[in-house]
């Protein structure tokens, strides 16, 4: 596992230089090319394929995905960019367990339901990240909530909104609770959820939510652990208030 850091870092360098659908070499070729083993050479394109730059074709390779190429951050805000180019060890880590079982759950899930887990582990979470952050990664923090803040539309918001709580969680440094969490996000990229929660395509609530961000976000700089986690509380809450009027509107009837 530790081999999969540089080995990403190589892979992204070299898709960065790439065109869009550009086919890349044949793994073995790729390994020898990198100058990597070919265990942590899978578990890197593991990872991409994930995130979208790469996508396997069954009897035809690895081609480079057309909507993640482009400039020299892979279609990513430069933020966002600093943020995955350090997130590689617990991220691979998480990434196996998630694959390990949990993905079958998505299908019989519901947002009530992920809100109500996101509530129990989220709060916790930031508490941890309080003690455990770098200085670098509360400045990565921080530039999350300018992100979600200043966001000129809808998809701009959501891929910040994700990258602050998925940054939070990795700060935890706690593989289990990274593992769940990225279970519970890969349910909410799910087009008839986009409309609800955090994500709504409403800015007046993506206004509150930014400033719940930068409270959060500056607890965690303060290391003041507890006040993180009654913050997260509050936000995830107001979020679940959110989602229930949309599940549960006024004058309809609960059975």
């Amino acid at each position: 596992m530790e081999r999969v850091d540089p080995t990403l870092t190589k892979l992204r360098r070299l898709i960065a230089s790439q065109d869009a659908d550009s086919r890349m070499p044949p793994e073995r070729a790729l390994a020898l090319e990198l100058g990597v083993g070919r265990r942590s050479l899978r578990r890197a394109l593991d990872i991409l394929e994930q995130e979208g730059y790469i996508s396997r074709q069954q009897g035809r390779g690895t081609f480079i995905s057309r909507q993640r190429n482009g400039d020299g951050t892979n279609g990513m805000p430069v933020a966002s960019a600093a943020y995955n180019s350090s997130r590689i060890s617990l991220g691979a880590l998480a990434n196996a367990a998630v694959m390990g079982g949990f993905e079958g759950i998505l299908d019989h899930t519901n947002p009530l339901e992920v809100i109500e887990v996101r509530l129990a582990i989220e709060p916790v979470m930031a508490r941890l990240a309080a003690f455990r952050a770098s200085q670098a990664e509360i400045n990565r923090l921080l530039a999350l909530v300018d992100e979600t803040r200043h966001a000129g539309d809808t998809a701009t918001y959501q891929n910040a909104d994700l990258l602050f709580h998925r940054t939070i969680a990795e700060i935890a440094r706690n593989t289990l609770f990274l593992a769940i969490f990225d279970t519970l996000q890969s349910s909410q990229r799910k087009a008839n959820w986009q409309r609800m929660g955090e994500n709504a395509n409403c800015f007046k609530r993506q206004a509150v939510y930014a400033d719940y961000h930068r409270d959060i976000a500056e607890a965690i700089a303060a290391r003041q652990g507890d006040r993180a986690q009654e913050l997260m509380c509050q936000h995830l809450s107001d979020v679940q208030r959110y989602i229930f009027q949309h599940a549960f509107p006024a004058g309809s009837t609960q059975q």
